[in-house]
């Protein structure tokens, strides 16, 4: 049997799903990628349809196989990276999910993350899992699920429902409904995970009334995590991690000091902090970076909610652009931003003000204000 020289890595982002084929020297050798609809039901509320992103999702890396004349037989590994945050909730005797996703950028959650506020929960969140206590995060959404689709609540309790990030419904899809997992870097990002045991917190799950039943195996970010036969043939699939823990993995910052900015839907800048979790003093998330062989490794991040989106804003909404590039040759119209200066708050402020009634403002327009200086 010839060696299999080849990975497949699946790129589920906010915006697309994309599919990419690297060589045995970590050469591209195709690349598949397709958009998909945001849905935008109230303000602030951002959601995406699951049966549609998985459909992408595979429709992307049946296309990159394509496009390398390659078959499932000459993939040695599939690797999983995925918008963080955003939760499904999903039947498991069906397979179906009971709601559109609701995405990390989606801020419905804001005032109840208020009131536990007040009831200083903030504090114990913090403690557990490094991050802020932000509808930015899985928790909230969750909850929010349970409470307001019909039957919900008692389909949770009889442990027919299951819950992930898109990492977890992406491998639930891919097997049939044979594996309910995710990694620790996906974990660390509902703020149900005590990112000092490596586990699902209890005290957590019950302040958010989830039940346990809910939740996926954690396993470690790279390791044998199960199979697929989806794309005609049996592949491991053998890794999986948030995109921007990826990304800090990708940029080869794997010591102690070494950081990396990701400018993509959001901004998010992540510097690599060992093996112990190191809490801010400034409102940056400390987070798990990955697993390997058992062994956790963290990073403090910074997050900003919207930056590359803004290009797609301009373009959906505005209509000053036709495409994506578009926006450079726009903004090369002018020598500079001519005094006008853009707020992109349009799902509230993340880090360090975590504002989720923050709005985005454009000042210092005058009557020479063009298209172009709003680009720049």
């Amino acid at each position: 049997m010839a060696k299999r020289k080849f990975i497949l890595a699946l790129d589920q982002g906010t915006t697309s799903s994309r599919a990419i084929v690297f060589d045995s020297n970590s050469r591209i050798v195709a690349v598949g990628q397709r958009e998909f609809p945001q849905i935008f039901p109230r303000p602030g509320w951002v959601e995406h349809d699951p049966e549609i992103i998985w459909k992408t999702q595979l429709a992307t890396a049946r296309q990159a196989l394509r496009q390398a004349n390659l078959t499932a037989s000459d993939i040695a590994a599939i690797g999983i990276t995925n918008q963080r945050e955003t939760t499904v909730v999903w039947d498991r005797d069906t397979g179906k999910p009971i709601a559109n996703a609701i995405v990390w950028q989606d801020r419905r959650t804001a005032d109840f993350c208020d009131a536990l506020k007040k009831d200083k929960a903030d504090r114990l969140i913090r403690r557990l899992t490094g991050l802020e206590l932000d509808a930015y995060f899985s928790a909230t959404k969750i909850n929010w699920l349970l409470k307001h689709t019909k039957g919900a609540k008692a389909k949770a309790k009889a442990g027919r429902l299951a819950f992930g990030t898109i990492d977890t419904w992406l491998l639930w899809k891919l097997t049939g409904g044979r594996a309910h997992k995710t990694d620790v870097s996906n974990a660390s990002r509902t703020m149900l995970f005590n990112i000092r045991t490596g586990q699902w917190d209890d005290r957590l799950l019950e302040l958010f009334n989830i039940p346990r039943s809910m939740m996926p195996e954690v396993a470690n970010s790279s390791g044998l995590l199960t199979e697929t036969s989806t794309l005609g043939g049996t592949i491991p699939v053998a890794g999986v991690a948030g995109d921007q823990q990826a990304a800090l993995f990708g940029q080869c910052c794997h010591r102690s000091g070494m950081a990396k900015c990701t400018y993509g839907t959001g901004c998010f800048m992540l510097m690599h902090t060992g093996k112990k979790p190191m809490p801010s003093k400034n409102r940056l998330l400390t987070t798990v970076a990955w697993q390997i062989g058992g062994k956790m490794e963290y990073a403090l991040e910074g997050s900003v909610f919207t930056a590359g989106a803004v290009v797609q804003w301009l373009r959906d909404q505005l209509g000053l652009i036709k495409s994506a590039p578009e926006i450079e040759r726009l903004a090369k119209r002018v020598p500079d931003n001519g005094g006008v200066h853009f707020v992109p708050a349009f799902t509230g402020l993340g880090a360090p003000h975590w504002n989720p009634n923050a709005r985005a403002t454009i000042s210092g327009l005058s009557r020479g204000t063009s298209d172009a200086h709003i680009a720049r």
